[in-house]
């Protein structure tokens, strides 16, 4: 599987694995030495152990949503790199308000899982849009 099938079904898939809360089909695409950059704050996290209590989280909270979706909009991949352009979109059912962004993201892949993420995400008009 090239490093963009690797990479679009993953994040396609990835609504489906946190509202089941059964992420083992898609840590199954997870190198287990991966390094995912998530930035601000929360630095880098280094495993699948990490990458499964990072689906974990969004589990419940603020981040709970009965309806996450997310669609790919452009791929573009070169050799074991793939950046995906997609939108992110939702309802929080405590409030019933909605949401919807645009998110980038690009992984490595190296026979077929990925051993490295960054992504960024417009948390602060997520928020906005939510009213938090």
């Amino acid at each position: 599987m090239s490093a963009g099938e690797v990479h679009r079904r993953l994040v396609e898939m990835y609504p489906r694995l946190v509202a089941a809360g059964r992420f083992d089909e898609g840590l199954a695409l997870i190198d287990p030495a991966v390094v995912d950059h998530r930035g601000g704050a929360d630095g880098d996290h280094h495993g699948i152990g990490a990458w499964r209590r990072k689906w974990e989280s969004m589990l419940g909270g603020a981040d709970e949503f009965g309806d996450l979706a997310v669609t790919v909009e452009r791929n573009v991949s070169a050799g074991d790199l793939s950046a995906n352009l997609y939108r992110s979109r939702g309802t929080q059912p405590a409030s019933g308000r909605r949401y919807e962004v645009w998110a980038m993201d690009l992984v490595q892949v190296r026979d077929g899982k990925v051993v490295e993420h960054w992504a960024i995400r417009d948390t602060a008009a997520v928020r906005h849009q939510l009213g938090l």
